[in-house]
């Protein structure tokens, strides 16, 4: 039942097999088939997968989950093969068509659970899964129509030279698959390994991205050096592909190039890390992914910044967490004068107590300014966890002082102006 001659995949002998009663009973096992098959994956479903989604996204659960439909409908088809065949002694075709197209698809799915992992999460990844199948469903209907033998003897006339190698379009697009091909398993074995790398906590995180981006690196090339002699094409044909990929490398990719070294410079001297707190221009924010190209900066207000590694090295970058993650800032009050400071300033210290307010060395209040209308103070104390923003600690303590000033009587003076009218004469009666 697993193996499939394309003889006996002919389209009309299926409508002719249909047309009898063993080729009906046929068809109406097999869907019974596949519907106790889709059953098992749905109750499979919310079993293993409703209350933990997170294993959807695990590349073995997934899988597994993909292949239950096929699997289990394969194992039932040929379970009904055997007892129908027992039955009746005649030829089963549409039984066998059944298999043959369930296990296709237990294929399909395994490929493309494969790009699933191999592609970064998102849009693209679903876009190329549902492109995939497409591509090889399409695949599987030539073949069983006999419509490949045309594709190929036509791609196969279409001949032309590249040096001394001749080559026909359909040794290109057939290398270009291969290609394709052990690329994808490429990343997708690169993948594995830079999910196992990211948890090597021992390991600094900007080494453990080097190492993760060097193995990708390394098993896509390797990748790309095994596919090519596998369809006979010679690896000097490159040589003369070369001169052009360099030229074209050093007129329209440099920015590329330049922002891929910077890359590896920044994570080898490990002067940013994912986490850090930056200032570049006008803009701060959280360092929150660092790739070959650019390092993405995500503000407080949400929005994220890419900016291009080129700019980190060549230009000045302020890292408000180089070598120490907490960060100082500081609130200005003021109060009316007459008020007792060594009171004030102690309250101020007071109001500074909060989880994120680092105790060592602790919060501390200053008198600053005698100004116009009051004393102007400020509370200066370190946060912890900058990366969450300022404004919701600056809110807690502005209403901690709020609190403790009205308390013990300690005014918050405000602006007072006092208007004199000269040389106003009384009104005459």
């Amino acid at each position: 039942m697993l193996l499939f001659i394309r003889k006996e995949m002919d389209f009309f002998a299926l409508l002719d097999a249909l047309q009898t009663p063993n080729g009906l009973i046929e068809l109406g096992i097999g869907a019974l088939c596949v519907l106790l098959a889709v059953v098992i994956a749905r109750r499979l479903y919310r079993r293993w997968f409703t209350d933990t989604p997170e294993r959807y996204e695990q590349f073995l659960p997934y899988l597994g989950f993909r292949l239950v439909l096929p699997v289990s409908a394969q194992l039932l088809v040929i379970a009904a093969s055997l007892a129908w065949g027992r039955l009746e002694h005649a030829p089963m075709l549409v039984l066998h068509i059944f298999s043959a197209m369930l296990f296709w698809l237990a294929v399909i799915r395994l490929c493309t659970a494969v790009v699933r992992q191999a592609f970064p999460s998102g849009r693209f990844e679903r876009h190329s899964e549902h492109v995939l199948a497409t591509a090889l469903w399409l695949g599987f209907v030539s073949w069983t129509i006999g419509f490949d033998v045309a594709v190929t003897d036509w791609l196969e006339s279409m001949t032309f030279s590249i040096g001394k190698t001749k080559l026909d379009m359909l040794t290109i697009i057939n290398g270009l698959l291969w290609v394709t091909v052990i690329v994808v398993v490429a990343l997708w074995a690169s993948r594995l390994i830079e999910a196992r790398i990211m948890k090597l906590k021992h390991l600094d995180s900007n080494l453990r991205i080097v190492f993760a981006k060097l193995t990708r690196i390394i098993l896509v090339v390797i990748a790309v050096m095994v596919a090519l002699p596998v369809v006979g094409i010679d690896l000097t044909v490159l040589a003369a592909l070369g001169g052009g990929f360099t030229i074209g490398l050093g007129l329209s990719l440099q920015n590329i190039a330049r922002n891929f070294l910077s890359g590896f410079v920044i994570l080898l001297d490990r002067s940013i890390r994912i986490g850090d707190r930056l200032m570049v221009g006008d803009r701060v924010g959280n360092v929150t992914r660092m790739t070959s190209r650019y390092v993405v900066l995500r503000g407080g207000d949400g929005s994220e910044a890419l900016i291009p590694n080129d700019l980190l090295v060549s230009n000045t970058v302020v890292n408000q967490s180089y070598s120490e993650k907490s960060l100082w800032t500081s609130v200005p009050v003021q109060v009316a004068y007459g008020t007792d400071l060594d009171l004030a300033m102690s309250l101020l210290k007071q109001a500074a107590v909060h989880p994120r307010v680092q105790t060592q060395p602790g919060p501390n209040a200053f008198v600053t300014l005698f100004a116009d209308s009051g004393i102007n103070m400020e509370l200066g104390f370190w946060v912890l966890d900058p990366e969450n923003g300022f404004m919701g600690l600056k809110s807690d303590i502005n209403l901690a002082i709020w609190r403790l000033f009205k308390q013990h009587n300690i005014e918050i003076p405000f602006p007072q102006r006092e208007v004199r009218i000269v040389g106003d004469k009384p009104a005459q009666g």
